[in-house]
């Protein structure tokens, strides 16, 4: 079956590349979307968690989005962050959205004021209403304080066309195998977490929304595809493979690991706005040991 509408099986959350200023530093920003774009991934995320929404203005998110399209020059889709814990906020980030030309927006669940579902149901249904984007939900409990429920997920993808998937960042496999129970054989579900991408496969997830993709891109995406060609073992192996550098990754509040292991590989600087701070050299250490360890690993035949 078609999906609603399908942004690849690898999305990458992007970092924004960033000066020890906090300037945005757009050369990095356009060189990193071009790797992205070369080593699996096909879709990037614009201005979510990993790229420090929160502390991003509005010409900067344009200015990103401009970079990043220069970047990938139709090779990728693009989505926006566009949630915000306000509903009207949400709203006209997601117009702002469609006037920049996005392919689709991610919108999560409100943060801090805890609606209930059917707070929940009125915020998606405006946010829906108001724009004919493409609209991936993200339901994430740890940063918003509040679990979107399977039959609200459900409820909101029977009712609008354009919910199109939603971003499941929350470890209890039994709600994902409610969600693929209960939502449109259309409706995509994605995996919010890294380490979850393969299990979720297996209960009808379709993708990843991945930050481990910055530095393991092709081999997420040859975990995926092995597992949907019935290449199970080969793709449990690759699962073994990266999970220590899964885990390692949110050693400490996202993106400042991501954000130091490709200023490793050279690919931009660590500098993050506060109030994140960079890893202190202490860090550095382990998580290098980690990535290196990792990349030898799957440097091995098998």
């Amino acid at each position: 079956m078609a999906l609603r509408y399908d942004c690849g099986e690898v999305i990458t959350a992007m970092v924004t590349p960033m000066e020890r200023s906090g300037a945005i530093d757009y050369d990095k920003v356009e060189s990193l979307a071009k790797h992205l774009i070369e080593s699996g991934s096909d879709t990037l995320l614009v201005a979510g968690t990993t790229g420090e929404s929160p502390t991003l203005t509005n010409e900067e998110e344009i200015e990103l989005v401009n970079s990043v399209k220069r970047a990938v020059a139709n090779k990728a889709k693009i989505i926006l962050g566009a949630g915000s814990n306000s509903t009207e906020s949400a709203i006209e980030y997601s117009k702002f959205a469609q006037k920049e030309g996005v392919d689709a927006i991610l919108s999560v669940v409100p943060y801090y004021n805890k609606p209930n579902q059917r707070g929940m149901i009125e915020h998606f249904s405006a946010i829906a209403q108001a724009t004919s984007l493409p609209i991936i939900l993200y339901n994430i409990p740890g940063r918003t304080g509040v679990n979107m429920l399977p039959e609200t997920v459900a409820y909101l993808a029977r009712k609008y066309d354009n919910i199109v998937g939603v971003k499941q960042s929350f470890g209890d496999m039994d709600q994902v195998t409610e969600l693929r129970m209960l939502c449109p054989e259309d409706f995509v579900i994605y995996s919010g977490d890294d380490s979850l991408t393969l299990p979720m496969l297996s209960l009808g997830a379709h993708g990843v929304i991945s930050v481990a993709s910055h530095i393991f891109g092709s081999e997420i995406k040859s975990m995926i595809r092995n597992f949907k060609s019935g290449e199970l073992i080969a793709a449990r192996n690759m699962q073994k493979k990266l999970y220590p550098a899964f885990r390692k990754l949110f050693m400490a509040p996202n993106p400042t690991p991501v954000k130091a292991a490709l200023a490793y590989k050279g690919y931009i600087n660590d500098y993050v706005r506060k109030p994140l701070v960079t890893l202190t050299e202490e860090e550095k250490i382990e998580l290098f040991k980690v990535i290196d360890s990792v990349k030898a690993e799957l440097n091995t035949e098998e």
